[in-house]
């Protein structure tokens, strides 16, 4: 086998592996939090992070289907304090707006 044939082979596979390690990584963004936080935890090191394309493969993942003009999906909170749960069908069963803020004030 000629150099330039092994070049190419061994290009090619690493190529493949490339792909489909994305493919799983992309389909493990896509379950549970938990799930994810799980398989991460056995990543080790920063070289898989500049490999991969986390940040693209995660923006794209996590996209969901909102548009604007659809109503939020339904969700509940804790209040600061910890004394109840606010859940936001609640808050808009009253037909009254409802605003969401999400920042950080520290």
């Amino acid at each position: 086998m000629s150099v330039t044939k092994i070049v190419v082979v061994t290009v090619c596979v690493l190529a493949m592996l490339w792909v489909i390690c994305c493919v799983g990584l992309y389909s493990v963004m896509r379950q549970s939090p938990e799930h994810f936080g799980r398989v991460m935890a056995k990543i080790s090191g920063p070289i898989p992070f500049l490999v991969f394309p986390f940040e693209t493969l995660w923006m794209r993942a996590r996209a969901g289907t909102l548009q604007v003009g659809n109503p939020a999906p339904d969700f509940s909170l804790t209040k600061l304090d910890k004394t109840a749960t606010l859940q936001l069908s609640a808050l808009t069963a009253q037909n009254r707006p409802v605003v969401l803020v999400f920042g950080s004030y520290t």
